[in-house]
C-alpha cells in the first residue's frame, strides 16, 4: 500500500502550507527529476505552464522567523560556496499574468552542507545556527515585477531535493503563496557540477525531485532554469506566479 507523502498529510489535518505541525516530516534542501539540455552548461527547466497559480506548498520546518527584518539582497553572509545569483518574477494571474509590481518576496535556503540559520541543536539540524542568519533575505518586486538576490549555491541534505524556499505578499503583507523551487537535474546539470566541486559533499545519497516529498507529485511549475559554470558562478530564473 502506498505511503501518504508529507503533502496528503498535511492535507488530511487542515493543515496544508503550515509547517509547525509538520516539522518531523520535514527536513532539509532539495533538487529536481527534470532532464537538462547537456548540450551547454545551461539547464532549464519548464516555466510555460500557463496562466496558472503556481504550486503551493509547506514552508518547511525552517521559516525566516522576522522576514521583515531581513529586508537584503545579499543573503550570503558568511556562507562560503559556488556563487550564486537568483532572479524571481512575480505574475499576477488575475490580470492575465501581466507582472505584479511592489509584492514583498522572501526567501531562504540551506547552505552547502544543508544547514539552515535560524534554527539547530536539535535533532532535525544538529548543528546549532539560531543566532545567525544567512542564506536569508526579502525583496520588493520592481516594475518588472522581479526580485534579485545573491547567494551560493544551496547544498542538499537527507530526503529533500535541491530547492530553495519562497514566500509571497502583496504590498498590504498579505500573504499570497508559499512555495518551492525546484533545480533540474542530469548529468551534466548544475546540481551535479556543485556536488563535485570543493565543500561540497557530492551526490551519493541524494535525492532526486522523483523521490522527494515535495516535489515528487511533479514540478511543471516549480522548476527553475539555471546558467553558468562552477569557475564563474551559476544564475537561477524563476517565474512565480500568484492570484493578487
Amino acid at each position: 500500500m502506498k505511503t501518504m507523502n508529507r503533502k496528503g498529510f498535511l492535507k488530511s489535518l487542515g493543515l496544508a502550507g503550515v509547517t509547525a505541525v509538520a516539522a518531523p516530516l520535514l527536513i532539509h534542501c532539495g533538487s529536481d527529476d527534470d532532464s537538462i539540455d547537456s548540450s551547454s552548461n545551461s539547464t532549464s527547466g519548464s516555466n510555460a505552464t500557463g496562466c496558472s497559480v503556481t504550486n503551493s506548498e509547506t514552508e518547511g520546518p525552517f521559516p525566516t522567523k522576522s522576514p521583515s527584518s531581513l529586508v537584503q539582497s545579499n543573503i550570503v553572509s558568511d556562507r562560503t560556496g559556488v556563487p550564486f545569483t537568483i532572479t524571481i518574477t512575480i505574475q499576477n494571474v488575475n490580470t492575465n499574468c501581466t507582472v505584479l509590481q511592489g509584492a514583498f518576496v522572501d526567501i531562504w535556503h540551506c547552505d552547502k552542507d544543508g544547514n539552515y540559520s535560524e534554527y539547530g541543536g536539535t535533532g532535525m539540524q544538529p548543528t546549532n545556527y539560531t543566532t545567525v542568519h544567512f542564506l536569508r533575505g526579502r525583496q520588493t518586486t520592481d516594475a518588472s515585477g522581479q526580485v534579485k538576490f545573491t547567494s551560493i549555491f544551496p547544498g542538499w541534505y537527507n530526503g529533500r531535493a535541491t530547492h530553495i524556499h519562497v514566500h509571497v505578499y502583496n504590498s498590504a503583507g498579505q500573504s499570497l503563496l508559499v512555495t518551492q523551487i525546484a533545480f533540474p537535474e542530469g548529468s551534466d546539470s548544475a546540481v551535479v557540477q556543485v556536488a563535485a566541486s570543493t565543500g561540497y559533499k557530492g551526490m551519493s545519497g541524494y535525492t532526486y525531485n522523483a523521490n522527494d516529498n515535495v516535489f515528487s507529485d511533479g514540478t511543471s511549475n516549480e522548476m527553475s532554469s539555471i546558467s553558468g559554470s562552477v569557475s564563474g558562478g551559476f544564475a537561477l530564473t524563476h517565474t512565480v506566479k500568484v492570484s493578487a
